[in-house]
């Protein structure tokens, strides 16, 4: 018989993982959060019994840290969950922990900035060759890989271009290659795709984003396939000393809380934003993965999860970079015009300027980043707002 406490005998939808997976009350007070345990050290009852308790050092792993490891795992039906102290320590740890000197790796040829300047500017110094493919493409992407390949990055949605990859066609050419595949899953969240369910050895997140969704942290995680991979990465994150901290841990476990009830509403935001500016006059082009002019919007209808294409979309307007740059620095309130994205605050972001400066412009070109690319990320404000702002900068274009 069932008692307070026990949990329903069935699986539990994403929408209760997101609030209970990995959180028990705190066995001492019966407190409803997970605690933060901010110490740097843990005492331990005796040396043979060191690490007894599972801790030792904060830099190592700490409780606060872990409850929150554990949730996104129960979300990514991974074997194991390392969190970071940023999606750039994230993606940097998987690079050390599976590339060394003279290994090659196939990345995508759009992707977060940071991503393609750590790999160009620092990994390749070290004697580890890249091949930037467009992962549309997987016949290319299977031509790219050679006897020295030991990993394939693929982000999907791409940043910001919205291209996507199909996870589970390039996981099986990854495995008949006995390579690894990490997947940049930051658009899309758990709640759109779980990349380790479509065959990734790794699914990659910004927990900055959407985890957080509030523009308050900074974080990174990376959700393993197998134990094995998991310890790798908990062993070079130890080594490194990037480990996410007791408090930004805390702030995530509860944010994330509400991932659902806020990506819901963004995605209907973003919906509502993009049939505005696809039947603007001034609009150029308009990509958003839930139109029926996506030029991927079969992949996208079959690879994200019931129908959900996310919070993020991007524009052009007519009269090339000048007129829209003119529009992202006139665009009124309640758009803001900064960096980040997934946030319950509307964005609109110059790729060009802020997270893609640090791209090659040429390779930025390629892509179709021009310097009058608009991406928008949609909060949680009400449509009608959002497209009012909108229309009175595209009206006085």
């Amino acid at each position: 018989m069932a008692k307070a406490g026990d949990w329903i005998p069935s699986p539990l939808s994403d929408e209760t993982k997101l609030v209970h997976a990995g959180v028990s009350p705190d066995k001492e007070t019966g407190a409803i959060l997970t605690p933060i345990h901010q110490s740097t050290t843990f005492v331990q009852e005796s040396i043979d019994k060191y690490m007894g308790k599972g801790y030792s050092y904060s830099r190592t792993t700490n409780p606060t840290v872990k409850v929150l490891e554990a949730k996104i795992s129960s979300l990514e039906s991974a074997a194991g969950t390392t969190c970071f102290a940023t999606g750039m320590a994230a993606t940097v740890t998987v690079m050390s922990a599976f590339l060394e000197q003279g290994d090659h790796c196939v990345l995508t040829n759009c992707s977060y900035g940071g991503t393609n300047r750590v790999a160009r500017m620092q990994f390749m110094r070290y004697g580890i060759d890249f091949s930037f493919v467009d992962f549309r493409d997987l016949a290319a992407v299977k031509a790219a890989i050679t006897p020295k390949t030991k990993l394939i990055f693929s982000e999907t949605p791409a940043n910001p271009t919205l291209t996507l990859t199909d996870l589970a066609a390039l996981s099986a050419i990854a495995k008949a290659a006995g390579v690894l595949h990490v997947c940049d899953a930051t658009f899309g969240t758990p709640l759109m795709l779980k990349p380790i369910e479509l065959g990734c050895d790794m699914s990659l997140h910004s927990t900055t984003k959407y985890f957080d969704g509030h523009n308050m942290t900074v974080g990174g995680c990376v959700s393993c396939a197998t134990k094995e991979l998991d310890d790798r990465l908990h062993f070079v994150q130890n080594m490194h000393g990037n480990i996410m901290t007791p408090h930004t841990a805390f702030l995530t476990l509860q944010s994330c809380k509400t991932m659902a009830v806020r990506c819901k509403q963004q995605a209907a935001n973003a919906m509502a934003v993009a049939t505005f500016l696809e039947g603007h006059a001034k609009v150029e082009t308009v990509r958003y993965p839930g139109l029926a002019s996506f030029p991927q919007k079969a992949l996208a209808d079959k690879q994200h999860n019931d129908g959900f294409h996310g919070g993020m979309l991007w524009f052009e307007v007519k009269g090339g970079s000048a007129a829209g740059r003119k529009l992202m620095d006139t665009t009124p309130r309640p758009w803001s015009l900064c960096e980040n994205l997934g946030a319950v605050e509307s964005i609109i972001t110059c790729p060009s300027v802020m997270t893609h400066a640090n791209m090659l412009a040429e390779d930025r070109l390629k892509v179709g980043i021009t310097d009058g690319f608009i991406r928008i990320s949609c909060g949680i404000e009400d449509a009608k707002d959002l497209i009012t702002a909108l229309k009175t900068s595209l009206d006085a274009l």
